[in-house]
């Protein structure tokens, strides 16, 4: 995304690196990833605030001259505010980031528990 999108931002949604208005929505808390707030692209939308109508949006001006591609690219897309990030394979990403819970109390790649129940 370009800097001129991210000029404008709105308040974040986030708290303690998730989003609990969203009841699927993944814990970004020890995966590396920061939550970014919402902005506003350079059609005047505000992307990332979970409201997903917004009086500037193609969509809610659309006609049958409306061309789709306008709709296409970065600019639509919020880095940690999309509805991709609830999906399972994303949550398994996200989750493949965080250290492991006993981390720092367990060996990085044995297992020295293994037969010990």
């Amino acid at each position: 995304m370009t800097k001129e999108i991210h000029k404008k931002t709105i308040k974040r949604l986030d708290i303690d690196e998730t989003l609990p208005h969203q009841i699927s929505a993944p814990s970004y808390e020890g995966t590396g990833i920061k939550m970014e707030a919402p902005f506003v692209n350079k059609h005047g939308v505000v992307i990332g605030d979970s409201m997903y109508a917004s009086k500037n949006s193609p969509l809610e001006n659309w006609t049958e001259e409306s061309d789709p591609a306008i709709m296409s690219g970065d600019e639509w897309v919020h880095p940690t505010n999309d509805i991709g990030w609830n999906t399972t394979e994303n949550k398994e990403i996200l989750e493949s980031k965080r250290k492991p819970k006993a981390y720092p109390f367990m060996h990085p790649s044995k297992d020295v528990g293994k037969g010990t129940d």
